[in-house]
């Protein structure tokens, strides 16, 4: 982890450790980019530092800093950013305040202390948003501020690893590859020709829940068969039935094969089973 010694608070020593650092130096050597829209969006990765070496009973507030460095706006030509002209002025005041300040020392040592709510816009629009310049480099610094004493100290915690350039879209394909490969919120990113195939995928036709069977000639202007419950399953044969073979004459007397006339009723059955 990167650790930054933000020198004496009352006896102690505070430290910041940038959490995920490993990550952030793989985006750092590819130019790190971050969306800003008019609505606003989250970062990736998040900025998260652990903190140590403040006092457990003093009260401190927590600040998250966009500084804009260097001065001269960026473009993306040929597959790399290079210098593209004068940079513009900074906004004014691109200071988010985490929402748990302000907070006991204790509170802030007992885990990391994330940023994940911050929203990135390039429109004032009043929201706590933090508003950014499209196409310029930014660099997030942590600040800790010590309140409710005579003396009020700042101490402040830049990140090298976690500079980045804003954008309206992403520019850089491997930048956009390694967010989606890290980030589970960013698989929208995804091109369309790495998505199955819709022709690919065949419906499966449940004649139970179907009550309609179209055959082809439906579209053409020819005759639907609706399937019945008796006939669902049932393949419509394109060959015509077999004539019905024709109904034996039958004997208008007596019963050949019982020698008793048609009408007679049937002989009673004498059975041996025991009646219970």
């Amino acid at each position: 982890m990167g650790e930054i010694d933000g020198g004496g608070w009352g006896g102690g020593q505070a430290v910041l450790s940038l959490e995920d650092r490993e990550l952030w130096l793989r985006f750092q050597a590819l130019t790190n980019e971050m969306i800003v829209t008019k609505s606003g969006r989250r970062m990736f990765p998040v900025v998260k530092v652990s903190v140590a070496g403040l006092e457990p009973t003093a009260m401190y507030t927590v600040l998250l800093e966009f500084v804009q460095i260097e001065q001269h706006r960026w473009k993306y030509v040929n597959g790399e950013w290079v210098a593209g002209g004068k940079a513009e002025a900074a906004p004014p005041n691109p200071v988010y305040i985490h929402p748990e300040s302000p907070n006991f020392g204790a509170h802030w040592m007992k885990e990391a202390v994330s940023f994940a709510k911050v929203k990135l816009t390039n429109k004032a629009n009043g929201n706590g948003q933090i508003m950014l310049n499209s196409l310029h480099k930014y660099e997030p610094r942590v600040h800790i501020v010590r309140v409710g004493s005579d003396q009020r100290r700042v101490a402040a915690y830049p990140f090298p690893e976690t500079q980045f350039i804003a954008v309206t879209a992403y520019q850089n394909e491997e930048v956009t590859s390694l967010k989606i490969k890290y980030n589970p919120f960013a698989k929208a990113f995804l091109d369309a020709k790495e998505r199955p195939e819709a022709s690919a995928i065949q419906p499966r036709v449940d004649y139970n829940d179907s009550p309609w069977l179209v055959t082809g000639g439906c579209a053409s202007g020819g005759g639907c068969d609706r399937v019945t419950p008796m006939a669902r399953g049932q393949r419509h044969s394109p060959y015509p039935a077999p004539p019905t073979p024709p109904t034996p004459p039958q004997h208008q007397g007596h019963d050949i094969l019982s020698n008793r006339p048609p009408s007679a009723s049937p002989p009673p059955t004498i059975s041996n089973s025991p009646i219970y």
